[in-house]
Order: structure tokens, then sequence, then C-alpha cells
């Protein structure tokens, strides 16, 4: 996936979850965060942001923030995508393009759609079945490891006890991590702030749900989803 109108800055403040203020051309400017996440290992004042403009009457503010520096424990930095848009649409592209040998003969890739209490992100008819695969994106890294989820999230959770009863229903079910950035070498879930989040996934994988993790290549103006990355859900 592009984007367009790309522009370097600098982080300042975050004063909610919504809003952060940058240093954009030399002027203080609002910019909309596209993700309600903590972030506060990728957001501290100075850090090097790319923010996406945008003349549009109807915004509040011209800017969307988009990536983040970051630099790993081997002193490499690297490019953060922020957007919790972004994986959804690098996935569909993804899947489009054959999701690297996993599916065939693609027919159908239909976005939000529904079964039992919950709608998910991609409804993919391949290979003469009938597959629902949800899409988490990730930023947090520590060490090399990339962890799901940053705080407790009770819709993740519903959605992998959905995705083991669509495997009941016969449907095929996917639950796919998009981490969005490079420089990782494991995914896990993040046990310390949803235990519950790391059991459901164990109980769906155990039920036939395909858990996938993958890495992004990242650019100022590109994510593109690239290697499979090894998953640990054992505590």
């Amino acid at each position: 996936m592009k984007y367009e109108n790309m522009m370097p800055g600098i982080f300042i403040s975050r004063p909610n979850r919504f809003v952060a203020k940058a240093e954009i051309k030399g002027k203080e400017e609002i910019c909309h965060v596209k993700n309600t996440g903590r972030l506060k290992e990728l957001l501290y004042p100075g850090v090097p942001i790319w923010v996406q403009h945008r003349d549009d009457p109807a915004r509040k503010t011209r800017y969307s923030l988009i990536l983040a520096e970051k630099t790993l424990e081997n002193g490499k930095k690297i490019l953060v995508n922020l957007d919790s848009q972004a994986p959804n649409q690098a996935a569909e592209e993804w899947v489009k393009s054959g999701a690297d040998g996993l599916f065939k003969d693609v027919s159908l890739v239909k976005r939000e759609t529904r079964f039992g209490n919950s709608r998910f992100d991609l409804y993919i008819e391949a290979d003469g079945k009938r597959i629902f695969m949800e899409v988490k994106g990730v930023t947090l890294e520590e060490g090399g490891i990339a962890r799901f989820p940053d705080a407790p999230t009770l819709r993740g959770l519903k959605h992998v006890e959905e995705l083991a009863a669509c495997r009941e229903a016969g449907y095929e079910a996917y639950l796919l991590f998009v981490i969005q950035m490079k420089g990782v070498r494991l995914f896990e879930p993040n046990e310390n702030p949803h235990p519950a989040f790391g059991e459901a996934l164990r109980a769906a994988a155990g039920m036939g749900v395909h858990i996938l993790a993958y890495d992004c290549l990242v650019t100022e103006d590109s994510m593109t989803i690239g290697k499979p990355i090894k998953i640990r859900l054992s505590l």
C-alpha cells in the first residue's frame, strides 16, 4: 500500500489518544494519530516521525501521523508504521497476490464480513474453501520480539473465540498478525496486560485456527507484508 504527500517531522507530545503535536517545517502543528494504542515506546519527545498532509476542509487537522523512527537493540534505525488501518489494506493486497503461496485460485476477497456476533476483516474464497481472516496490527517490539496486545483487548479476545466458532461451523479460519516493521525474529502473545488473550489464542490454535505472523517492509511512503515470523504460543 502507498501513501501520498508524506513529509518528515519531529514528535513533541500527545495530549490524548487521537491528537499529537509535532514540529513540521519548523512550525508546531496538530496531527491526527491513526492509532489509539499506547505507543509510549515509539512516541516520545524528539523522535523523528512522518506525517501525511491533506488539505481537506472537513478535517480538523491537515496532518495524520503515520510513521515513527525506532532504534533497535543493535543500534539499527527502522521505520514503524503506526496507521491502524494499514494492516487490513496490506493484508487484502497480500491475499489477492496469493498470500505467500498460502492461497491459490483466489476468487473472492471481501472486507468486513459478519459471522456470528463479529465482523471479520476479510472473507476469502480460494481453493474451493470458505475462509475468514482477522488481521491484527502489531507495533510493540522488545529485544527482537513482537507482542500483541499492548493493552487488554476484549474485542480482540472476542475475535479469537469467534474464529474458533468459524472452524466448528466448517470454515477455514486465519488470524494474521501484521508486524508493522522489520527487525523482528519472534512473535508471541503479550501475557502481561491480558493473559486471557494468550489462553484464547492457544485454544484457537488447538481447534485448527491458523495463526500467522508476518513482518513488513516499511518505507517513508509505503507498507508491504514481507516474511513469516516464528510464533511462540507456549508460556
